[in-house]
């Protein structure tokens, strides 16, 4: 035969779901040809079948033929779409030739209260019959050349009912002597059925129709076997657990026999085999969406050296680890534990063992936990009597995630990224295993860990964009910015960085809107204030932390200012949930519980990015960190640290009031919620114990030498707006002492100063006149600089300088902290 044939599988969901049945036809008569067909049961057939079987053991023989009366209707209201009149009488006519059979069995079922595995291979089997039948008369009257095949003509296998193994060799004989019949034909073949050399019909097992296809395609000596299904191809990941899996373009044939072996349903292993083979390639495309290209599986795979494939996950598992007391055993422990496994029918997954032998564990299915745990107890009885070997706890439910790839080998530190970013996410690690092909890495972890190990190594090696879901607390000036920058910066950061922010929820002092598919960003603050009016938003923030720990790596965004936010980042960390934040205050709080706060983030793996809490956007804390780390001595930190204050100077300076200049600074978004904050000096002293903290000094609010702006008798009006009125009355005294420095030629400015020494830590901050060759005087608008003397920098300070307030670039600052979250996650490239 013509080595040009193409074969074409189609799936129950392709033919039984409403409205697929005409796309198939229309796919199978556009199709080049040679073409051959194998299709599945329509539907929900098979189940159908095994229910009526079942039914009819139990002795309801009436259920047993309303669920036989299922398969029927469904063949009879899908032929109604697709057969003329003619064409429906024709298919009644099989039906009733395949299904009355089914009934006297199903009776018989009922006599005798039992269904052998013989006897429901043969009523399952028709369901595949009942496909080829109805499509074959609906290609015919589309005057395509069809004509029915039933694959027992030729499928001969073993007596193994329900899971029967292919007598390739007898199969190859058979058919050489019917498929001279096909010439000029579309043959449509039964998938998922057989016989033994005795005539008794067999049953493939799980996607046993997929098998019949490449069965056939190796007889036929096919270009490609294309199976059309209702998804787009082989995904990256689980989309249930990852939302950006997306469609693998190519894969090998050992890429596909590696996803096949940890449980990846699309295909089985011996699947692969025929195509192997023969040289065919393997096509997965979608009936929905037939243009789309799917993923090719053939002898090249990805082109792509540097890319792994998938993540796959395999739940419902159990892991059972065996311990020895001492060196030197007499007879090798895995060898008899895995006997005696298989003895007992019981499937491993996977097997690690350690470098002397001295412990060995097995991944099974958690339904055989106890049927394992006893045939490992018995294989192993005379050690363990004698204390030699120690049984430890079963660990059940966990979870297989493995990273599949056929270039692995060749790339170095796979296995520790793959670790690396498994652990960085907090999740402990039970087992690991690498093949000697390195073609795959597994580990084991806690079920309940399972959709966020999935997401990290997913985003880890780059298989898609990494999202980010975000939580943002904080409508106001700074999260209102935050907003318009994710709006629009979206697009330029999945296209340029494979990043994608996704805002799923946002909140105020008032309550909170949530939404796991995501708000648009430009809308989202209108949305909840439409919640809090109409009563819908969520009054505790923290009862959503846990729906967005199920989401893609989850950072709960801090835009507030507001006071008491630790408790809800001890919640969020609690959760494995991120934290950044533009927020002073859980870092003001006293040493020991801002100590407290730090450790429940390390505690819990997750990272708390704060950098906006000094200089907005300026990098003053990592450029502190850094000089520590490096192991530079600090000598002093001095500088003007608020760019607010800044602000309010410089107007002062120009001539303008001070209740003007501070007004103005609010409008702007320059200042805290409360600009007493600002005139108080308080929001420069959290700066500044921030900073110290930074160095190692250990320190408090309290110990800050501060001085505010303003005299303290006016700083005790708690309404923002009657305290920027009350402002006024110090107009022409604040006006008349500016105007005396600069006569005298210097400059307001409101400084910080932090150093170390050895007999103690002095920090201080309050208002100065500057000479005009101080670096402060060179200040404009809400400039704000810091200057590190350090051994190093001695002769000249290191200093970071640019603005230091506004929404706009403290919002710009808070967005680069969730990126450097997602930078963490997917690693450097």
């Amino acid at each position: 035969m013509s080595e040009n044939w193409q074969v074409y599988k189609f799936g129950g969901t392709s033919l039984g779901t409403s409205g697929r049945l005409p796309k198939v036809l229309e796919l199978v008569a556009a199709a080049p040809r040679p073409l051959a067909l194998v299709v599945s049961a329509l539907g929900d057939s098979t189940d159908w079948l095994i229910l009526s079987a079942r039914s009819a053991e139990e002795g309801n023989i009436s259920q047993a033929r309303r669920e036989l009366a299922q398969v029927r209707e469904l063949a009879t209201s899908t032929g109604r779409n697709v057969l003329n009149s003619q064409g429906q009488k024709g298919l009644k006519h099989d039906l009733d030739e395949i299904l009355t059979p089914v009934e006297r069995l199903l009776s018989g079922i009922e006599l005798t209260r039992e269904c052998s595995p013989r006897t429901l291979d043969a009523i399952i089997s028709v369901g595949e019959r009942i496909s080829v039948a109805l499509l074959a008369r609906a290609l015919v009257e589309r005057h395509v050349p069809a004509i029915p095949v039933d694959a027992r003509e030729f499928v001969i296998t073993d007596g193994t009912h329900g899971s029967a193994s292919v007598d390739r060799a007898e199969t190859a004989q058979r058919f050489a002597a019917l498929r001279d019949r096909w010439t000029g034909q579309v043959p449509i073949v039964t998938g998922f059925i057989g016989r033994t050399r005795e005539g008794t019909t067999t049953t493939l097992g799980r996607n046993g129709s997929d098998y019949t296809a490449t069965l056939l395609a190796g007889l036929l000596k096919a270009s490609a076997v294309t199976v059309w299904t209702d998804v787009l191809g082989v995904m990256t990941a689980d989309p249930a657990l990852v939302r950006e899996a997306s469609p693998v373009d190519r894969l090998s044939y050992d890429e596909a026999l590696e996803l096949a072996y940890f449980g990846t349903r699309m295909f089985h292993p011996r699947t692969i085999i025929p195509l192997r083979e023969c040289g065919a390639a393997l096509v997965i495309r979608s009936t929905t969406q037939p243009n789309a290209p799917g993923t090719r599986i053939d002898a090249t795979g990805n082109p792509d050296p540097n890319r792994p494939t998938c993540v796959t996950s395999l739940e419902r598992l159990a892991l059972l680890g065996v311990q020895s007391r001492r060196t030197g055993l007499g007879r090798p422990l895995g060898g008899r534990i895995l006997a005696a496994l298989a003895e007992a029918g019981v499937r491993v997954w996977m097997t690690t063992e350690s470098t002397l032998g001295q412990s060995f564990s097995v991944v099974i299915p958690a339904v055989d936990e106890a049927r394992a745990r006893q045939a490992a107890a018995e294989a192993l009885a005379p050690e363990l009597q004698s204390g030699d070997l120690r049984i430890e706890p079963v660990l059940s439910p966990v979870t297989l995630v493995t990273l599949v790839g056929e270039n692995m080998a060749g790339r170095p530190n796979v296995a520790g990224k793959f670790l690396n970013a498994i652990g960085a996410a907090g999740i402990a690690v039970r087992a690991v295993a690498q093949g000697a092909s390195a073609r795959s890495i597994s580990c084991v972890v806690d079920a309940d860990q399972t959709a966020t190990a999935v997401r990290t190594v997913h985003g880890a090696f780059n298989l898609a964009h990494t999202e980010i879901s975000v939580l943002l607390l904080g409508k106001g000036v700074v999260g209102s910015s935050l907003l318009k920058q994710i709006d629009r910066q979206n697009q330029a950061l999945g296209r340029e960085h494979d990043v994608q922010v996704r805002l799923v929820g946002i909140g105020s002092s008032r309550g909170a809107l949530f939404d796991p598919d995501g708000l648009p960003p430009a809308e989202a603050a209108a949305r909840l204030q439409q919640a809090l009016d109409q009563g819908q938003a969520v009054a505790d923030v923290t009862t959503l932390l846990d729906r967005l720990s199920r989401l893609p790596n989850p950072v709960l965004v801090d835009c507030s200012g507001a006071p008491g936010m630790e408790r809800i980042y001890r919640a969020a960390f609690n959760h494995g949930v991120n934290v950044a934040s533009s927020n002073k205050q859980p870092l003001a709080l006293p040493q020991a519980e801002r100590d407290q706060l730090l450790s429940e983030a390390r505690r819990h793996f997750r990272a708390y990015h704060y950098e906006t809490t000094v200089g907005a956007a300026l990098p003053v804390i990592e450029t502190l960190k850094n000089l520590v780390r490096t192991g530079d001595h600090v000598i002093t930190i001095a500088g003007a640290f608020s760019g607010t204050l800044g602000f309010l100077c410089d107007r002062l300076v120009h001539g303008d009031a001070l209740s003007v200049a501070v007004r103005k600074a609010k409008e702007l978004g320059y200042t805290e919620p409360h600009p007493r904050d600002d005139l108080s000096g308080l929001d420069v002293a959290r700066k500044a114990v921030i900073l110290a903290r930074e160095l190692g000094l250990r320190l408090d609010l309290t110990d800050v030498e501060l001085k505010p702006f303003v005299p303290p008798q006016f700083l005790k009006e708690d309404d923002p707006e009657k305290f920027m009125q009350s402002l006024t009355g110090l107009d022409a005294e604040v006006k008349a002492r500016v105007e005396s420095s600069k006569a005298q030629g210097r400059l307001p400015r409101y400084l910080a100063r932090i150093t170390p020494g050895a007999a103690g830590a002095k920090v201080s901050v309050g208002p100065v006149e500057v000479e005009s060759t101080h670096p402060a005087a060179a200040l404009r608008g809400a400039e704000a600089f810091v200057a590190f003397h350090t051994e190093r920098y001695r002769e000249y300070p290191m200093v970071v300088r640019g603005a230091g307030a506004g929404g706009d670039v403290t919002a710009a600052g808070v967005l680069a902290d969730i990126l450097r979250l997602a930078q963490n996650i997917r690693g450097r490239r």
